[in-house]
């Protein structure tokens, strides 16, 4: 038996799971624990290693059973699971995409606002060729790991003549990507708002992301001219982004959740 904690971030949901000093094999774990409708489902799982000297290193896998470099709602998740499993109130995660620091604001019940540090964002304007769509303008963004935003001006998110999922889907497994790309639609509804709407690369549709969040919001400041602290606004709720300029680390504040804890049966 494999023990796990679920929680969400705006209904982006994870499994968190302790390392086991045997070797396992992590994606095809994630695949079958991740399946919604045979499993306990979820997003991905953030593996937790507790290294030595106290230090704690994060291996994410999506629900297809891709590793990412990180995810900022995921990281959060686990910070929510340590304060609220040992009292920690600030937690230091290595992972694949850079250092991320958590930092507990407030908590109610089983759910916690905490504020991470996401490392300094790189927004660089680009036009992609797709076919059968043509150009679509866009930037690329690192935030740890990659992301392809559009800004788009549709009530429902549409660009191009498509669907935002269909194009999600078009843009994040474009060979144009070698290791496929994150793909956010945005939306400036104010100078301190934007809404956004997320592919993930990995999972497809998600109600959240945060460094999906992170993305949005750093080509909105850097390219929209948007104020330097925003509210982003996904379908599972808003998050608070902090960027003071294009050089400095962001700061991302949202809610985690924690859900339930569990057994499941190994592979």
């Amino acid at each position: 038996m494999i023990s796990f904690v679920k929680a969400h971030a705006c209904g982006n949901d994870f499994l968190v799971i302790e390392e086991a000093a045997a070797e396992r094999n992590h994606a095809a774990l994630a695949r079958k624990l991740c399946s919604r409708n045979t499993s306990i489902g979820a997003d991905g799982i953030e593996f937790l290693e507790r290294r030595a000297g106290g230090d704690f290193f994060l291996r994410l896998f999506n629900a297809d059973g891709s590793e990412a470099e990180l995810s900022g709602n995921g990281t959060r998740c686990v910070a929510a699971w340590l304060a609220k499993s040992e009292g920690l109130t600030e937690v230091v995660f290595g992972t694949h995409g850079g250092v991320r620091t958590c930092r507990v604001v407030e908590a109610t019940g089983p759910t916690y606002l905490i504020e991470s540090g996401m490392g300094v964002p790189r927004v660089m304007p680009r036009t992609i060729e797709l076919p059968g769509v043509g150009e679509v303008a866009g930037a690329m963004v690192n935030a740890g790991n990659p992301h392809f935003v559009l800004f788009v001006d549709t009530d429902d998110f549409s660009a191009h003549g498509l669907a935002w999922q269909e194009l999600g889907e078009k843009i994040s497994t474009s060979p144009l990507f070698k290791f496929g790309t994150n793909v956010e639609f945005v939306k400036v509804l104010s100078d301190a708002e934007i809404a956004f709407r997320i592919y993930e690369r990995g999972c497809g549709p998600t109600t959240s992301s945060g460094t999906g969040t992170c993305a949005s919001s750093s080509a909105a400041m850097a390219l929209r001219g948007v104020n330097r602290e925003l509210t982003a606004i996904a379908q599972g709720g808003s998050q608070r982004t902090v960027w003071p300029s294009n050089d400095a680390p962001m700061l991302l504040t949202g809610p985690a959740e924690i859900i339930c804890m569990g057994e499941a049966f190994e592979l």
